[in-house]
């Protein structure tokens, strides 16, 4: 029985995007990190510092871009890329963030993130993402990024899996910000906003301790907003 259907010829972003992702998947050993963090602090902290303030808009994902900065700056061991003979190291937070363009996706770099405020950050993506949308970024402006994040919350997603950005070693997968009832240490039930964070790691270059430490640093910031700096 034959079966209508479209056929829609692949795009030379589509090859590379396949080329890169299949070399990715069969040539680095992925290991995976969920961490469930509350966000609730962060939230108050944005709601604070823009409200009333037209020249401050600045969502969640500008936030965690800079959240993420600050805890690579701690944690350098994932801020780096592989190369054959060693691991490049970086003592600046070049964050690719992953943007969805038509027919794919562009991988601009927020350079210099922790040194960046969120209100800076906020103004480079939306740029990027204005510019992508017209295929008008740079050669410069999509390679050479040390650690990557990749954010489908405001898709309505809760939990992914992302698939690492080579010569990076890792990426950070973000779902949506949703309430949940949680219990704390003390076996306090209340509501609070919860992110599902998935990091994929490259094992060659990064161990589970390193990450782990990574993950923990993040939560601490994001319970401690004020390390943001300044809006």
């Amino acid at each position: 029985m034959s079966r209508s259907f479209t056929e829609i010829p692949l795009t030379p972003l589509r090859k590379a995007i396949s080329a890169r992702m299949t070399h990715a998947t069969q040539t680095i050993p992925h290991f995976r990190l969920v961490a469930n963090i509350d966000v609730d602090c962060l939230l108050r902290w944005r709601t604070a510092n823009t409200d009333g303030d037209p020249t401050k808009k600045i969502s969640i994902n500008d936030c965690l871009i800079k959240a993420v900065a600050v805890s690579l700056v701690d944690n350098p061991a994932l801020n780096c890329q592989l190369t054959d003979t060693a691991i490049q190291r970086f003592q600046s937070a070049d964050i690719s963030v992953v943007i969805a363009v038509e027919g794919g996706l562009a991988t601009p770099v927020v350079r210099g993130a922790e040194s960046k405020s969120v209100t800076e950050i906020s103004t480079t993506v939306k740029d990027f993402v204005e510019r992508a949308g017209r295929n008008a970024l740079k050669l410069s402006e999509v390679s050479g990024g040390s650690f990557c994040i990749s954010n489908l919350g405001g898709y309505g997603i809760e939990q992914f899996d992302a698939i690492i950005n080579a010569p990076q070693c890792a990426i950070l997968a973000i779902g949506r910000a949703a309430p949940q009832v949680v219990a704390d240490r003390g076996g306090e039930i209340r509501v609070a906003t919860m992110l599902t964070c998935t990091l994929s790691v490259d094992h060659r270059a990064v161990d589970g301790a390193e990450a782990s430490k990574f993950l923990h640093s993040l939560r601490n910031v994001i319970a401690d907003p004020e390390r943001l700096g300044r809006v």
